[in-house]
C-alpha cells in the first residue's frame, strides 16, 4: 500500500502547533519566528513533505512559469520540440501554466542571455537546449540555487547541476548510422565524412565517437575523416563540404548528425558526386522526404524531437509540483528510417499526433474537473 502523502496537518501535529503557523513557515511568511520556522522545516524534511505546488498555483490564480530556451532551428527540428513542449503543457491547463518562448539564432550565442532572462523574469523553470554548455554552467548552477529546477532537452550540460536531461541515445545513433554505412559499403574502401554542430556539444562528440569506434572495428578498410563542424548553419556546411568534395577524391559516404543535411545533398550535387556517395542523415523534415525516396539518403536516424520536448515538459513539471531534487536522465531509442517504411512511418506520424491530440483534450478535462 502507498504511503499516505505527508501534509501540513501531520508536521502541526508532530511540534504540537497550528496549521496556520506551519503555513506561513514554510511559505515565509510574516508572523513567525526564525526559531519557529527553523523546526517547522527541519520536521518537513524529516517526515517527507513535498508541497502541491500545481495545487497552490491553481488556488492562488497566479501562472507557473515556465522559460523554454532552444534555439531557432533551420529545419522542422527545434519547432516539433516546441509543439511537443507546447501540447505536454496543454495537458495541465488547470494547472495556470505559462510557457516563455525564448529562442536564439546560433550555437553559442543568445542562450546565456535568455537563461539570464528567464531567471530575471522569475521563472518556476526552464526547458534549455545548452549548445554551449562551458559558459551555461554557472547560470544553472544559480538556478539550482534560487530552487528553480532545470532540464535540458536534446544536449547535456555535465557537471552543472541541472535537474534532468532528455535526448536520442547518442551512442545508439552514433553506432547504428555505421554499421549502415560499413553494410552498404562492404565491398570497398575509402573516406566517410562525419559532420557535427560543435564538438564542444557532448551528444555530438558522442556519436562521432560511437561511429568511429563501431566502424573501426566492423569495417576496417573504411576511414573515418575528422568531424566537420557546422555550427549549425547552412552556409557554413555548404562550404565546408563543397571543399572536402573537392579535396578527397575516395570520399564514398557521408554521415550528417545535425539538422544541416540539405546543404551537405546540395554541395555533392553542385560537385557531381551525389551518385556516387552514400549518405545517412538524422532526423526527418519535408525537405528531407524526397531526398529519402529518390535514394538520394540512403537512411535517415529520426531523434523524435516531438517526444523529446513532451517528455521534458513531463520531466520539469515532476520537479516542480513535488519539488524534487534528484536528476533524471532519459535517453530515447532513435527511429530508423529509409526509403521501404518511409510513407508507413510519415502515416503513422500523422495518426499518433491526432490520437495525442484528443488524448490530450480528454486528459485536460479530466484535470480541470479533478481541481473543480
Amino acid at each position: 500500500m502507498a504511503k499516505e502523502p505527508t501534509t501540513l496537518l501531520h508536521i502541526a501535529k508532530a511540534l504540537g502547533t497550528s496549521v496556520g503557523t506551519v503555513h506561513r513557515a514554510l511559505h515565509d511568511n510574516p508572523g513567525v519566528s526564525a526559531k519557529t520556522k527553523a523546526k517547522v522545516l527541519e520536521t518537513a524534511k524529516i517526515l517527507g513533505y513535498r508541497p502541491n505546488l500545481a495545487a497552490r498555483f491553481l488556488s492562488s490564480k497566479t501562472n507557473m512559469r515556465v522559460s523554454v530556451n532552444t534555439l531557432k532551428g533551420t529545419t522542422s527540428f527545434w519547432e516539433e520540440v516546441r509543439a511537443g513542449i507546447q501540447e505536454e503543457a496543454g495537458a495541465h491547463a488547470a494547472e495556470n501554466i505559462e510557457l516563455e518562448f525564448r529562442t536564439y539564432g546560433q550555437i553559442g550565442a543568445g542562450e546565456e542571455e535568455a537563461f539570464q532572462a528567464a531567471l530575471r523574469d522569475k521563472a518556476n523553470g526552464i526547458i534549455v537546449f545548452p549548445s554551449a554548455a562551458q559558459s551555461l554552467r554557472p547560470w544553472i548552477r544559480r538556478a539550482q540555487r534560487a530552487r528553480v529546477p532545470v532540464v535540458c532537452v536534446a544536449a547535456d550540460a555535465p557537471q552543472s547541476g541541472r535537474d534532468g536531461i532528455v535526448a536520442v541515445d547518442t551512442l545508439v545513433s552514433g553506432s547504428i548510422a555505421a554499421d549502415l554505412m560499413g553494410r552498404f559499403l562492404s565491398s570497398g574502401d575509402g573516406a566517410i565524412a562525419i559532420s557535427v554542430s560543435d564538438m564542444g556539444i557532448t551528444e555530438h562528440a558522442e556519436k562521432y565517437s560511437a561511429f568511429e569506434s563501431t566502424l573501426r572495428k566492423l569495417y576496417p578498410k573504411l576511414r573515418v575523416l575528422p568531424p566537420i563542424e557546422d555550427h549549425g548553419t547552412h552556409a557554413e556546411a555548404f562550404r565546408k563540404f563543397s571543399k572536402l568534395l573537392k579535396e578527397t577524391r575516395d570520399l564514398v559516404g557521408i554521415y550528417v548528425t545535425t539538422e544541416a543535411s540539405i546543404p551537405v545533398l546540395e554541395a555533392a550535387r553542385d560537385a557531381q558526386r551525389l551518385a556516387s556517395l552514400t549518405i545517412i542523415t538524422t532526423d526527418l523534415f519535408p525537405d528531407l522526404v524526397p531526398e529519402i525516396r529518390s535514394g538520394a539518403v540512403a537512411a535517415t536516424l529520426y531523434q523524435r524531437p516531438r517526444a523529446q520536448g513532451e517528455m521534458a515538459f513531463r520531466m520539469l513539471h515532476k520537479l516542480m509540483v513535488d519539488d524534487g531534487n534528484s536528476s533524471d536522465e532519459l535517453a530515447l531509442a532513435p527511429h530508423l528510417v529509409m526509403r521501404g517504411n518511409l510513407d508507413f512511418f510519415l502515416r503513422r506520424q500523422l495518426q499518433e499526433a491526432a490520437k495525442e491530440k484528443t488524448d490530450r483534450f480528454h486528459s485536460a478535462e479530466e484535470l480541470a474537473h479533478d481541481f473543480a
